[in-house]
């Protein structure tokens, strides 16, 4: 049996009277693939800024590899060998993408292997006819992928992603689809997400939220069949 990676136990996040996520219990495996979906308000992003470390939930328990993480700051949970790409870009505008990604990797390993992590990232995703350029003159989809390589850059064996085809156009959401199924073959991936032509190019098990707990969990097809998520959630066309 596939070893349980990450895990919270009644995970609950209030914000005085409001109770953002309740009571919450989720567990992913090595290897697996996970995306977050659910309306505004409905508590996924809330929930994934607890395991990150952005905030600390005022009850239950994170636990990474059986390791409690529950509070620990975001660069705290980064150096158990967790990559994480929030919606704030975390990256030099001023340097060029392959300075960028050696930077990110000399966080782990010596300059010589930074900078052969470095080309292999940007052959990994297909990066090298940016490489040399300003990460600050790319246009948005690009910075997007040069921010995966970023995550990718430090070998993780869990990444967890906030929205990453946010603001994409068709052709650079195909380019993040097979960048993500890149990263499954090292990695568990957790994924909130909204856009859900994407999250049908890459998901096979999806929870939805629902007023801050966990409405559903299942195969992504059951998923969008179901008459309350497809409605209410999703929306007729989904």
């Amino acid at each position: 049996m596939a070893e349980t990676v990450l895990e919270t136990t009644g995970l609950t996040m209030r914000f005085g009277g409001v109770v953002a996520t309740d009571n919450v219990n989720f567990s992913l495996k090595a290897g697996e693939l996970r995306c977050l979906i659910g309306p505004n308000g409905a508590g996924k992003s809330t929930f994934f800024k607890c395991i990150i470390g952005l905030l600390t939930p005022s009850e239950g328990q994170v636990f990474m590899r059986n390791q409690e993480t529950t509070g620990w700051h975001p660069h705290e949970v980064a150096s158990l060998g967790v990559g994480i790409k929030t919606q704030v870009p975390n990256v030099m505008d001023g340097l060029t993408v392959v300075e960028n990604i050696w930077m990110a990797a000399r966080r782990f390993m010596p300059s010589k292997e930074a900078s052969d992590k470095a080309q292999d990232v940007i052959e990994r995703l297909a990066l090298g006819s940016i490489a040399k350029a300003e990460l600050g003159r790319l246009a948005h989809g690009e910075r997007q992928r040069v921010e995966l390589g970023l995550v990718v850059a430090a070998d993780p064996w869990l990444v967890l992603l906030d929205e990453p085809a946010a603001g994409m156009t068709a052709g650079d959401v195909d380019r993040m689809s097979a960048i993500i199924d890149e990263m499954t073959r090292t990695a568990a991936v957790v994924i909130v997400e909204h856009d859900m032509q994407f999250i049908r190019s890459i998901a096979t098990t999806v929870t939805v939220f629902h007023q801050g707990a966990i409405l559903m969990e299942d195969h992504v097809d059951k998923v969008m069949a179901d008459p309350i998520v497809r409605n209410v959630y999703l929306g007729k066309k989904a």
